[in-house]
C-alpha cells in the first residue's frame, strides 16, 4: 500500500468518532489476543524518535511494537548529535533515509511535528508533540473509560490543573468531544487555556466533582520558578484531589491521571490506587491501544 501523509498519525483534532472508535475496537482485539507476541509486522522497522524525554511514553510504544514483530531502533536526543545543533528534520530525514518505516516521534518545540509531516513520506506517529497534542495517552484513556462504562457518548469528564500546558487535555478534548462526552475544565487562572474555552467551560472544583470522570493532570513542579505555581502544598490545596474531595464524588464515578504522579500534589497518595482510581489501568491499556496505532500506520 502506498504510504501517503495519511499515514501519519499526529492527533485526534478532526477525526471522526468512527475512526476512533475503530482504534479503540482494533486493541480491544490486542489485548484479547492470547498471543505474547505475533509477526504481524515482522520485516518492518519502526524507530522511537524521542527528542524530549519519557520512558514510560516509549517503554510503551516499545512493548507494542515488540509484541506486534517490529525491529525496534531506540533514538534518545540527549545521547545525541540534536545536541549539537543538528535539526530535528535533519534526524529524521537521515533515518527515513536510512530505510526506517515509521517514526514515533516526541518532541518539545509547538509546530515541528506538522511540518516535519509534510516533508516526511513514512508515517509519523506523535507521542507528544509541545502542548498541542498527545494522541495515544487520549485513545487509552477513551479505552478506560468505555471499558469502565460501555460507552463514552453521555459522560461529563472533568479536566482538572494546568490546562494550559497540557497537550492530554488538549486530545482529550478533541476525542471526546468528536465521541459525545461533555467536557469541563478546572484549573487555576495562571494555567487557563483561553482559546479552549468555547469548546469546554472552565468550573469550580465543586462542579468538576460531580462528573463521571474526574481526570487530575500532571502539574510541572518546575513551574514554580516561573511563578505560576506558588507551592506543591498550596497547590494540593487548592486543586489537588484529596482524600476527603474524592469522598464527594459520584458513587460510580472514577478518578484517572496520565501518570507519573506527584503523590500528594495532585492527588493524595491513597488515591493513586484506591478502587476508584484507574490510573494503573489506563497505563495497562497503553500498549494494546499503541499496537492498534503503529498497526493503522503500517498496514
Amino acid at each position: 500500500m502506498e504510504h501517503t501523509s495519511t499515514k501519519h498519525f499526529l492527533g485526534l483534532k478532526g477525526l471522526s468518532s468512527g475512526e476512533i472508535m475503530s482504534i479503540l475496537d482494533r486493541a480491544a482485539y490486542w489485548e484479547q489476543s492470547p498471543a505474547k507476541v505475533t509477526n504481524q509486522l515482522q520485516g518492518k522497522f519502526v524507530s522511537n524518535l524521542f527528542f524530549e524525554n519519557s520512558t514510560r511514553t516509549r517503554f510503551s510504544f516499545e512493548l507494542a511494537q515488540k509484541r506486534l514483530g517490529a525491529d525496534v531502533l531506540n533514538f534518545s536526543a540527549a545521547e545525541s548529535s540534536v545536541q549539537k545543533g543538528e535539526s530535528i528534520y535533519d534526524t529524521v530525514r537521515t533515518l527515513e533515509s536510512m530505510g526506517i518505516d515509521a517514526g514515533v516521534i516526541r518532541l518539545k518545540p509547538v509546530g515541528v511535528l506538522a511540518e516535519l509531516a509534510e516533508k516526511i513520506k513514512v508515517p509519523l506517529i506523535n507521542a507528544g508533540d509541545g502542548n498541542n497534542e498527545h494522541p495515544t495517552q487520549a485513545l487509552l484513556d477513551f479505552y478506560t473509560m468505555r471499558k469502565q462504562f460501555g460507552e463514552i457518548k453521555g459522560l461529563t469528564v472533568s479536566i482538572i490543573g494546568d490546562i494550559l500546558h497540557s497537550r492530554v487535555a488538549r486530545s482529550n478534548l478533541w476525542g471526546l468531544l468528536a465521541l459525545g462526552a461533555k467536557v469541563q475544565f478546572c484549573a487555576p487562572d495562571s494555567m487557563k487555556a483561553p482559546e479552549l474555552a468555547a469548546y469546554a467551560p472552565y468550573v469550580s472544583f465543586d462542579e468538576a466533582l460531580k462528573a463521571d470522570v474526574v481526570m487530575m493532570l500532571r502539574v510541572q513542579l518546575e513551574r514554580h520558578d516561573k511563578g505560576i505555581i506558588r507551592s506543591a502544598e498550596e497547590y494540593r490545596e487548592q486543586y489537588g484531589l484529596t482524600v476527603e474531595r474524592a469522598s464527594r464524588m459520584a458513587p460510580h464515578a472514577i478518578i484517572m491521571h496520565p501518570a507519573p504522579v506527584n503523590r500528594n500534589v495532585e492527588l493524595d497518595d491513597e488515591l493513586v490506587e484506591h478502587e476508584k482510581s484507574k490510573i494503573f489501568t489506563q497505563i495497562a491499556h497503553g500498549v494494546p491501544v499503541r499496537m492498534a496505532v503503529i498497526e493503522r500506520a503500517l498496514t
